[in-house]
Order: C-alpha cells, then sequence, then structure tokens
C-alpha cells in the first residue's frame, strides 16, 4: 500500500500513556494526530488524520477490554482506515482478547511488540530486556501472575505464525510471502523485530495489500507506521483545516519552539465528571482560543507508579530544590466523610512540588489497593490544583495515574508538543497549560529531573523535541 494523504487511521491503546506516546509518534509524522475516549466524536474526522482512542481497558475483565475494541472498530468502519492496536512492550494488559476482538470476521493482524528506543527487542517470539528474556527478569513485580513467556503465549488460543529475524531482513518479497502465508492460514503473524529498520520493514510488508491487515505493536510499531505514512505523502487537506484550527488555539501564545511544535496536532483528552465519553467540551470540534498567562504557574509532578526507579527519581529532584510530599496510603484509600478529612495537600506553590503516596515498606494494609491508591492520589491533586484555579502545570507517570486525575480535573482535550525523551510525552491543554505523561516503567534515574527542565527551561536550552 502506497502512502497517501487521504488515509484515515485509527489507533487504539489501553491506557493514557501509551495514547500519548503513540499519538506523538504519528503527530510529528502524519499531517494531524488526536487521541479522544470512545465516543461518536472519536471517529477520524478528516482524510488525512490520525485518532488515538484510549479505551482505559488495562485493568478491565479480558470480556470487557474486547468489547470496547470492538465498539472503538464500530467508530469508523470505512474500508480505506488503517487500525493499529497499541499494546505494551512488556505485554501486560489484555492482549490475548483484544487481538481475538481485531482479527474477528477473518481480518488479519501482525503483531510486532518490539520497542528498539527502550531496548526491548523480539527475538525467536520471546519479549526481552536487553539480553535478558522478559520471564526471567522481575518486570511484572506489580502484576497479579506472572509474565508471558512468548508472545505466543500472550496471544493465548489465537493460532499464530512466527515471523523470524531471518524473514525480516530478507527481501521485501521473502518476508512479504510469509506474511501472505501466514494470514491466509488464519493465523496471527508474529514478527521477531531489533531495530527501528526491523519495524519499517514489517510495516512496509504488512500494508503492501492495502489497509485490511490490522498492525499490533509498541510505540516502536506507531512511530514506524508513521514512517511509512510520511514517506512522500504531500500536504493533505486535514493539514490546511488543521493548520487553521491550532492556529486560533494558539492565539495569545508566544511563539517559542514548544509552542510552534505543538501545531503538528491535536489531541483530545478524557471526558469530565458526569460527562459521556467522547461527550466532553471540544470533543467534537477544535478547542477554544487560549488566554494568555498570567505570571509562574506551579508544576506539580505527580508520582502514582509502583517501579523502584521512582524513589531515586524523586531523590533526584528534591536535590533540585523541588518539594515532596508523600500522602499516607490510608488517607488516600478512605472513602466517605473520611476521605474530605483526609490530609490534603499543603498549598502549591510557584515552585515544583512532587506528590506520591508513602513508600511501601511491605504488603499493603488491608484495604488499600494500587486502584484505590490512584484513585485516592488523582482526588488530592484535583483538590490542590482547584485552589490554584486550575493554574498548575502536571507531570503524570503511569498510564492509570495520568487518566485518574485528568478525569478528576475533567481535562477533554491535550496537544501533542514533542517529546522529553523516549515514552515522555508533552501535551498541552486549551488554556495553556502543560501536561507530560509517562509511563511508569519508562526513563533512568534523570528522567522526572529533564522533565522538569523540559518544562522549566534557560531561554537559551531547548529540551523538547518534536
Amino acid at each position: 500500500m502506497e502512502p497517501t494523504p487521504s488515509r484515515r487511521l485509527l489507533a487504539v491503546a489501553d491506557d493514557l500513556s501509551g495514547a500519548a506516546e503513540t499519538a506523538a509518534g504519528l503527530a510529528s509524522r502524519t499531517t494531524r494526530s488526536r487521541v479522544v475516549l470512545v465516543g461518536t466524536a472519536a471517529a477520524p474526522r478528516h482524510p488525512g488524520e490520525a485518532t488515538v482512542l484510549d479505551l482505559d481497558s488495562r485493568r478491565l475483565s479480558a470480556a470487557e477490554a474486547a468489547r470496547s475494541v470492538r465498539a472503538a472498530l464500530a467508530l469508523s468502519p470505512s474500508d480505506d482506515t488503517l487500525v493499529l492496536k497499541k499494546i505494551d512492550s512488556l505485554l501486560r494488559g489484555n492482549i490475548a482478547a483484544e487481538v481475538a476482538a481485531l482479527a474477528a470476521g477473518g481480518a488479519g493482524v501482525v503483531v510486532a511488540p518490539a520497542l528498539p528506543a527502550a531496548g526491548r527487542p523480539v527475538r525467536g517470539g520471546v519479549v526481552h530486556l536487553g539480553a535478558t528474556p522478559l520471564h526471567r527478569t522481575d518486570a511484572w513485580r506489580a502484576e497479579p501472575g506472572p509474565p508471558p513467556r512468548s508472545v505466543q503465549d500472550a496471544l493465548g488460543p489465537a493460532r499464530t505464525a512466527l515471523i523470524p529475524l531471518t524473514a525480516v531482513r530478507a527481501s521485501r518479497r521473502t518476508l512479504l510471502s510469509a506474511l501472505r502465508a501466514a494470514l491466509a492460514e488464519g493465523r496471527v503473524a508474529v514478527c521477531d523485530a531489533e531495530t527501528d529498520a526491523d519495524l519499517d520493514a514489517v510495516v512496509e510488508a504488512a500494508l503492501a495489500d492495502g489497509p485490511a491487515t490490522r498492525l499490533v505493536g509498541s510505540g516502536g510499531l506507531a512511530a514506524a507506521l508513521g514512517r511509512h505514512l510520511a514517506a512522500g505523502e504531500p500536504p493533505g487537506p486535514a493539514r490546511a483545516i488543521f493548520e487553521a484550527e491550532t492556529s486560533a488555539a494558539g492565539a495569545g501564545w508566544p511563539a517559542t519552539p514548544t509552542t510552534q511544535t505543538a501545531r503538528r496536532g491535536a489531541v483530545a483528552g478524557v471526558a469530565g465528571p458526569g460527562r459521556p465519553p467522547g461527550q466532553g467540551p471540544g470533543a467534537a470540534g477544535p478547542p477554544s482560543p487560549a488566554p494568555a498567562a498570567a505570571g509562574p504557574r506551579p508544576l506539580l509532578v505527580v508520582v502514582g507508579t509502583a517501579e523502584p526507579s521512582a524513589a531515586e527519581q524523586i531523590r533526584r529532584l528534591a536535590a533540585d530544590g523541588a518539594t515532596v510530599v508523600r500522602l499516607p496510603a490510608r488517607d488516600l484509600c478512605a472513602d466517605g466523610p473520611s476521605a474530605s478529612a483526609a490530609r490534603p495537600l499543603p498549598p502549591l506553590g510557584d515552585g515544583v512540588t512532587v506528590v506520591a503516596p508513602e513508600a511501601a515498606t511491605g504488603p499493603l494494609p488491608d484495604g488499600v489497593t494500587p486502584g484505590r491508591l490512584v484513585r485516592g492520589l488523582a482526588r488530592a491533586v484535583a483538590a490542590a490544583v482547584a485552589r490554584r484555579g486550575g493554574a498548575v502545570d502536571l507531570v503524570l507517570t503511569g498510564g492509570e495515574t495520568a487518566r485518574r486525575v485528568l478525569d478528576a480535573l475533567g481535562v477533554t482535550e491535550l496537544h501533542p508538543v514533542g517529546q522529553v525523551h523516549h515514552g515522555a510525552v508533552h501535551l498541552r491543554t486549551p488554556d495553556g497549560r502543560s501536561v507530560v505523561t509517562r509511563p511508569g516503567s519508562f526513563g533512568d534515574a534523570d528522567s522526572l529531573r529533564l522533565i522538569v527542565q523540559a518544562l522549566r527551561p534557560h531561554p537559551t536550552q531547548r529540551k523538547v523535541r518534536p
């Protein structure tokens, strides 16, 4: 399939940080990209547009996740719509059920979950972290069960065919023949890949016969698809529409490198409390022009991830002068009248504040679950932001944390700006606030420090790259 500016693209993710990562890869390569909740306004609206849906399905049951995927596919039934399913590069989530929903009706499915930028290749159908197979690492330490031993294992009862690295790196004809043979037998093609070039080859071959083949992979595959669609693509109709809308949305903002790159795409986020998905303000059209900022805004870093690396990331921010607030787990999980009496966040100053649950030294107390912790953290953040009239920039680590916080704040739309580092996606709300989302497992010890420096840079520095 040759790239064309008239093509529509529907991408589906199971959490918000994954949706943002996908949008960032596509937004820099295609004419327009946005992330929305499932709803009537979620289908690609213009030729050349990429729509990324955050299904928020990572923690749902397998049956519920499959229903979410089927509902998303029904939003854009057009035969010329490309479909990409973003999955976790560590194979967490309801992958088997979601891929089965994609394959329903005989659709061909090609799976390539390698993420070269994070050092996560797939060899022999096995995800590796560097040189170590996933199932021999502790990457699933926070999950209720063990990791799958292979991609095929993660796909459950699906009939699969492994496309080894030798075939991926062979001639285009060889790879194309291998994929066609697998799909003709009704098998899900599982592709090895170690590099971006490998993923580029998979995308080119998978789409050689048109958009009917559905792609499944990590942010690495999303970026490869973006490169494929951008190859030789002239500005399409969506470009003119997008430039007009985002020009209006950016009115009143200085032409900094950040706001200039923001004009590459529009991302609609989450519906606010009491609004049906996809029906919040701005969900069906461009955002209203943003007012100019008045003075410095606080920067609130919300760390909801259970990754051990988070402690060192927080320590380095504290060494740079950030205020660190640890909230007791029992307070965050309080319900009813006791929830309002729980210790609130202190008033936010104009500097950097980091908030996280108190570090656990053992098993979580009775009644305290990760889901309740995140929801309580979101309530505390929403209350603190409300006391500042909403004028707070945010850094949100972990897809579930990001979704719950933005739900609590009623954020309905985000515009992608760029990436601070791989997976740390900088977005902007219609009223000019910055939001950075990052998967909990991404980033080294300096990750949060780099994000803060990107949002509060020295005037001569440019930390965010498109």
